[in-house]
């Protein structure tokens, strides 16, 4: 059974990973974007965006129509980034009540 159990528990650890680094990259894409430091008319930058505003936000949607408007800070990928945390750890310890 471990040889199921064991690859399984790795591809969710890696895929709530890559998730993280998503949510952290697109964090710092709108910062760059904001703070004037990347042109979005250049076709890549825009492409960049577009990619990881499409991987994140159906994520991130569910989060911020329950989170109060705190004006301009917006708190939700910390939550998801806080979740998948959680999420890994009880992942983390179903792994190891089953060997």
């Amino acid at each position: 059974m471990d040889v199921i159990l064991g690859p399984m528990f790795w591809l969710i650890d890696t895929v709530i990973t890559l998730v993280i680094w998503l949510l952290i990259a697109a964090a710092v894409y709108s910062w760059l974007v904001i703070l004037n430091i990347i042109n979005t008319r250049s076709r890549v930058v825009f492409l960049i965006g577009d990619f990881l505003a499409r991987a994140t936000e159906p994520m991130l949607r569910p989060i911020r129509r329950i989170l109060p408007h705190l004006g301009g800070l917006d708190l939700s990928p910390l939550v998801l980034i806080l979740l998948l945390l959680f999420l890994r750890q009880i992942i983390g310890n179903l792994r190891l009540a089953t060997l």
